[in-house]
């Protein structure tokens, strides 16, 4: 027997966590809005909202929040890549800290931390519109959390 399971964007009874960066914070407090707005949108009841300096702090804060009983994560940051490496090694060890949290504990943790090459870039990912990668990354949690839910 072949079975397809989906999650549905419908957030009644989860528990989501967000861990957002203040590093880059007009941009990262707009992806916040974004995720907070599309949380609320989809009935999510609970959301606790953590903030942290930069992106490298995102992964433990998003362990804390899987700890405190969150179905699912968002992590939000923004690195702007500068003239020296620091950019590649904060956005390869966030993204492979919020992945490694995820694997590790089966609970899902949408990746919203923006890596780009100028501001201008980061602005248009998270203005108001449905482009808001903060948007999009509430999606991915819940849909995330309902489909493993569904998988017992």
């Amino acid at each position: 027997m072949n079975a397809t399971i989906e999650g549905a964007l419908e957030g009644g009874g989860l528990h989501v966590g967000v861990a957002a960066a203040r590093w880059n914070q007009g941009i990262t407090d707009q992806l916040l809005d974004g995720a907070v707005t599309r949380l609320e949108e989809l009935g999510v009841p609970d959301v606790t909202v953590v903030r942290v300096p930069g992106a490298l702090e995102l992964p433990v804060a998003a362990k804390k929040l899987v700890d405190a009983g969150c179905d699912a994560v968002i992590a939000i940051g923004c690195v702007v890549r500068g003239e020296t490496d620091h950019y590649e090694i904060v956005v390869r060890e966030s993204a492979a800290g919020i992945a490694a949290v995820a694997v590790q504990t089966g609970i899902p943790v949408a990746n919203a931390i923006l890596a780009v090459h100028d501001y201008r870039l980061a602005v248009e990912r998270a203005g108001a519109d449905d482009a808001n990668k903060g948007r999009e990354a509430a999606d991915a949690a819940v849909s995330t959390a309902n489909a493993l839910a569904a998988i017992g």
